[in-house]
């Protein structure tokens, strides 16, 4: 949309010889985040290739072979956007961020590192990964992009907000079945741990519809702003 008052126009001839280019440098902040935005894409995208390797060459049961670690500490390193939003170093809702941060930790340490033997081997395991490597792909994209050239083609952004119409309910009914699978031997380690994870799976589906209307939310704003641009 064109303003009259747009700073970003060029100005006149004469003001062009007059006043030469400035070239504002990205600040600190811009580059650790272009930086960690970069990494976790390509993290998340061995991920996703590895998944799709093995399943197509071998099966799905090997899956968590060739990715059980990796997955591990990228999703470790996840960790730090709790940090980020607790330091308003991203203006990202401190409260859905630890949701979703816990439940993939308690996922990939609580869930299948403790028990491999019923969950690493379950299709599940490999539906979950897949899941949330082409959302992270796809999300840790759109940051670097939008952080480093200050705008996201269109694709790009309804791909971000409208893929977890499909991955969402993937990703989430693979992790509630891995925690299902995780209770009985649970409870040969410890009682309490099992009423733990019965209690997980009690509040998963509150905690499920928390984050989806948060991401709805986010989505027709988002989709609305797209659509006002079109019609300019």
């Amino acid at each position: 949309m064109d303003r009259p008052d747009d700073s970003q126009q060029p100005p006149p001839k004469e003001e062009q010889e007059e006043q030469p280019v400035k070239i504002i440098p990205p600040s600190y902040r811009s580059l650790y985040l272009i930086l960690y935005n970069c990494v976790s894409a390509f993290l998340w995208s061995v991920i996703l290739g590895r998944v799709l390797s093995i399943t197509t060459i071998h099966s799905y049961r090997g899956v968590h072979i060739g990715t059980g670690q990796w997955t591990k500490w990228t999703q470790t390193l996840a960790g730090l956007e709790v940090l980020h939003a607790a330091i308003g170093l991203v203006r990202t809702p401190i409260l859905t961020t630890v949701m979703q941060v816990a439940s993939r930790f308690l996922l990939v340490w609580g869930i299948v590192h403790n028990f491999p033997a019923t969950t690493s081997q379950s299709l599940a395991y490999s539906t979950m990964l897949l899941a949330w490597s082409v959302t992270e792909v796809v999300r840790y994209t759109y940051f670097a992009v939008n952080l480093a050239y200050g705008g996201v083609p269109s694709w790009l952004t309804w791909l971000r907000y409208n893929a977890f119409f499909v991955l969402y309910p993937l990703g989430i009914s693979s992790e509630c079945w891995l925690v299902y699978l995780a209770i009985a031997p649970a409870r040969s380690w410890n009682q309490a741990y099992e009423w733990v994870l019965k209690l997980v799976l009690f509040v998963y589906i509150p905690g499920s519809y928390v984050l989806f209307t948060h991401m709805m939310a986010q989505r027709r704003k988002v989709m609305r702003s797209l659509d006002e641009k079109k019609t300019t």
